[in-house]
């Protein structure tokens, strides 16, 4: 079969969605070569660099797992296994509630407009749409998960939780409670699920009755001067806690146990019922219940009605040390209240009693969400302003979990010669490093007094650089997690660009306003050289992977080509027709990729400084419209271009993204766009919209730009001409979506995006589909097994790569012996990936060894292909290696007390058995002397008889 291209992309694989969990095919073709495509099926695998944005926290059913909203994502950490994962979905905007059923099966998420997703958390997939067309305040299953509570504006919507069974419509609703004035704010559930109370605004807090209670249809309790924030049920009681923002607490004592609320009877139920037909509210086809907290109760004589009674009231900030209240949790089996300040301070007290346990400021910002665990052993906490989440055990008092994100945009990354850790640096001046298996930072540098502009890995991987424009360079050690070195030049200078050479020992960076390029040495520290010849800002800075050769690009419309080993001279000169913006050299150092002001790509051979090519992106640059733009996003694309360039770990192909919300990946010798990655679908973001929406224009103009509100709006400011950010003392600050960094992993099977939503995994090993290659209706798992039992290995081995299903290839693998001769590079790529998680280490390494010495001749002819292959291999013993020498470095003392105390009492042990060898001699020898004693006087007895 063969795939003639004649036009200048693709148009069947043209975008991808990450929402999508479907894997793109590969092209197959004549001429083309298939590995060259295998990164096309590059899937949204994990979000680093954002812990927790906004929203409602959640636990898992255990306890174990955190669940976060991140933007308009939804991620969870393992507290136990120390990793992280992020759920492929996504809202269109971002996430503002949680509900998490009992069973810990089921959520439901809802962003800033109402629209809501059904997600099962054991399949990952999304089971239903819901749009409540009004923001949600608060999402609460019941105890017993039957019943599902959704409040907005000022009411309470109450639905039939979904179930196992497949149903057309998965939120069928039950009733409609109204009571509250203004808008609600809390709820909760008591523990029998007949009850329910909701908090609001109008500083009231409503109990309403599940079921169509006889002595308990709505009661309205005040008490409070400021909103409430959280109620609370006591357990197996109807007994009540408010708080409010201002910081007191109620106490309500009910005179009726929940075992004593009556049904009402049929015929009065049928009677309220005929009344209110009229009233009832419809929603997805079902005619509803409806509760009105206004309506006249008919008044029983025989049956008591429920009555509460205010036992006591407390007060959090009696000295005024404390400011509003933000958030409270309360666990029912352990008495323990949880409340977060805006000051940073969280403080638990036992109720009813009001002790105060503990209280402790883990921040300067507002708490933004706090949850307990099942156990009531753990906390978790969110600060949005400082995009921070942590876990707290307040009986040892010690973080068992915390994480930071970037709260500022990220600038660049880099990822580690062997793919294990990636470092990203960003505007708040912090350089991070993630490490790759668990998605979670594990160190934070905090020199830097400003922005980062660039960071980079040394061909050892343990020295991070990081460049800054506070005028410094920094270089940073992994081994003590200390900065070892800080470059400066001889007058300050805002460095925008870094590079690094192959051997680590040249430091190279750019200023943006010198126009100079200042090199400087590792190992002494010297600044050793500055490059003048620039007549612009120099953008970017990449050294050659092969030769000391430093290509330097500016907005003058040039890319010098600077020799290092020949007195710093400039050995080429690429003229451009616009300004350079980014360039990157190919793995193999035989091309350079250079990014234009006017949204080319150009490709230039180095040795002969000829162009080889180029390839006009400006129309693949999809740009969305901006609130405040008075032009479309057609007029607005002609002036935008790709900033950040990025080759694959092939040097076939080459990643370009920039002021867009996609990512272009091309190839390079057929100079067809292959696909584009849609990095974000968050229409919180700006220049989201391709077309100016005329539902937000009113004759005053964009809603966008209406201030709403004195104090708490959401209003946007009109930004000067020219300025990126918007005015950051304004109220409401839209971030706009770009991307800023690219970078591929060196295994080739991943590569990473610094976006404004956060750092974007693609990976090649995220897909959970069946995707078989070369099937025959003979290929089968009973054949594959069949081919076992006949001992036919290499033929067992090849059906299973065929039919390329992980489980059935690792069963195979593990019943082949290890000195067949079988599929040499596909096997070697799954060993790769199963010496990562599998436990046989010591199988898999004997398989690697014994493929590595059969086939080395073999693969070094062909290394420039396999290399991926190889550093994956690499990646997965250096991390198997580092965890084992750490416990055997551990352990190695142990061993040596262990062995000194054996010798010890082996020697304790020898004397004593030579003592009593002594012993045992002596009492012989006495022995031997007595009886001679005795046979000679018996023997003179005798002589004397005779």
């Amino acid at each position: 079969m063969a795939v003639h291209v004649t036009s200048r992309s693709i148009p069947d694989v043209n975008t991808v969605n990450p929402n999508t969990c479907g894997a793109v095919r590969e092209l197959h073709g004549g001429e083309y070569d298939t590995n060259a495509f295998s990164h096309v099926k590059s899937e949204f695998s994990n979000l680093y660099g954002a812990v927790y944005r906004q929203g409602d926290l959640s636990f898992s059913k255990d306890g174990n797992s955190v669940i976060s909203p991140v933007g308009n994502r939804i991620s969870l950490f393992d507290l136990k296994n120390n990793a992280s994962e992020t759920l492929p979905f996504s809202t269109t905007k971002n996430i503002t509630c949680v509900g998490l059923s009992p069973d810990g099966n089921l959520a439901v998420v809802v962003d800033e407009d109402g629209a809501a997703l059904l997600i099962s958390l054991i399949t990952r997939a999304v089971l239903h749409h819901h749009h409540f067309h009004k923001p949600v305040s608060s999402v609460r299953f019941s105890p017993d998960g039957r019943k599902l509570v959704v409040t907005k504006e000022n009411v309470a919507l109450l639905y039939h939780a979904p179930g196992k069974h497949r149903e057309y419509n998965a939120l069928v609703l039950d009733k409609t409670y109204y009571g509250p004035y203004d808008e609600t704010t809390c709820v909760d559930w008591t523990t029998d699920s007949k009850c329910l109370a909701v908090g609001s605004k109008d500083m009231s807090t409503w109990v309403f009755g599940a079921e169509r209670w006889a002595n308990l249809i709505y009661y309205s309790l005040g008490g409070h001067k400021d909103l409430l924030v959280g109620c609370f049920f006591e357990k197996d009681s109807l007994d009540l806690y408010t708080v409010s923002q201002d910081g007191a607490l109620c106490v309500w004592e009910s005179d009726t146990e929940p075992s004593g609320l009556v049904l009402k009877k049929k015929e009065e139920e049928e009677g309220s019922s005929s009344q209110e037909e009229g009233e009832g509210a419809e929603e997805g086809g079902t005619r509803a219940e409806v509760i009105r907290g206004k309506a006249e109760v008919p008044k029983d004589s025989e049956i008591k009605n429920v009555r509460y009674l205010q036992r006591s009231k407390h007060f959090f900030n009696k000295e005024g040390e404390f400011n509003n209240l933000t958030c409270a949790s309360f666990h029912k089996d352990t008495h323990i209240l949880v409340t977060g300040f805006a000051s940073g301070i969280f403080h638990l007290h036992e109720l009813p009693e009001f002790n105060l346990i503990h209280s402790l400021s883990i921040s300067d910002q507002r708490i933004s969400s706090v949850v307990m665990n099942c156990t009531g052993d753990w906390i978790g906490f969110g600060c949005s302003g400082m995009g921070q989440l942590l876990v707290w055990e307040w009986q040892s008092e010690s973080y068992v979990f915390k994480q930071q994100g970037h709260f500022n945009n990220m600038a660049s990354l880099a990822y580690s010669p062997d793919g294990q850790y990636i470092v990203t640096g960003g505007d708040d001046g912090k350089v991070k490093v993630w490490n790759t298996n668990s998605g979670l930072c594990f160190v934070t540098f905090t020199e830097h007094t400003s922005s980062i502009t660039h960071v980079t890995f040394t061909s050892s991987g343990f020295v991070i650089v990081s460049a800054s424009l506070d005028g410094t360079v920094r270089a940073y050690d992994l081994h003590r997690y200390r900065n070892f070195r800080t470059f400066t030049s001889p007058r300050p200078v805002q460095f925008s660009s870094l590079a690094v050479d192959v051997s680590g020992e040249l430091v190279s960076a750019g200023a943006q306003d010198s126009f100079e390029i200042f090199i400087w040495s590792m190992q002494t520290g010297r600044l050793l050289e500055v490059l003048a010849g620039h007549a612009g800002p120099v953008s970017s800075l990449c050294f050659s992977p092969v030769q000391s050769i430093l290509a330097s690009a500016s907005w003058d419309k040039t890319v010098r080509l600077w020799d290092m080993m020949d007195s710093w001279q400039t050995k080429e000169t690429l003229p451009l027709t616009s300004d350079a913006l980014a360039v990157t050299y190919r793995p193999d150092g035989q091309e350079l990729a250079v990014a234009t002001l006017d949204g080319e790509i150009s490709f230039w051979a180095p040795q002969g400084a000829t162009q080889t090519g180029s390839i006009a992106g400006r129309h693949d640059l999809v740009m969305g419209r901006k609130e405040t733009e008075k032009i479309t996003a057609k007029q607005s694309a002609k002036g935008k271009s790709f900033t950040a360039l990025c080759y694959s770990a092939d040097g076939e192909s080459i990643l370009a993204g920039g002021q867009s919300r996609f990512v272009c990946i091309y190839n390079i010798k057929e100079q067809i766009l292959m696909k584009k990655f849609e990095v974000s679908c968050n229409l919180s973001f700006d220049a989201m919209e391709e077309f100016l929406d005329r539902r937000k224009m009113t004759e005053f103009g964009s809603l966008a730009l209406v201030d709403e509100g004195a104090g708490d709006g959401d209003g946007v400011q009109l930004s000067l001409p020219g300025v990126r950010k918007g005015d950051m003392s304004s109220r409401h600050f839209k971030p706009e979506i770009r991307v800023s960094s690219l970078r591929f992993s060196p295994t080739g099977r991943s590569w990473a995006a610094t976006t404004t939503e956060g750092l974007l995994v693609y990976s090649l090993d995220g897909s959970m589909i069946f995707d078989p290659y070369d099937l025959d209706l003979d290929v089968t798992p009973a054949s594959v097994r069949r081919q076992l039992r006949l001992k036919e290995w290499t033929s067992a081995i090849v059906l299973a790569f065929r039919l390329n299903e992980h489980t059935l290839t690792q069963e195979v693998l593990e019943t082949v012996p290890h000195k067949e001769n079988v599929y040499v590079e596909k096997l070697l790529f799954f060993l790769a990936g199963c010496l990562e998680k599998s436990a046989h280490l010591q199988f898999y390494l004997s398989w690697a060894q014994h493929l590595l010495l059969l086939h080395g001749q073999k693969l070094k002819n062909r290394s420039g292909a396999i290399l991926p292959t190889i550093q994956s291999l690499q990646k997965s013993l250096q991390r198997h290696f580092d965890s084992l020498s750490k416990l055997c470095e551990w352990n190695i003392y142990t061993i040596r007390y262990a062995v000194a105390l054996s010798k010890q009492r082996g020697q304790k042990r020898g004397a004593e058995r030579q003592h009593d060898e002594d012993e045992d001699e002596d009492e012989e020898e006495e022995e031997e002397d007595l009886s001679e004693g005795m046979s000679q006087a018996s023997v003179e007895d005798t002589a004397m008889v005779l």
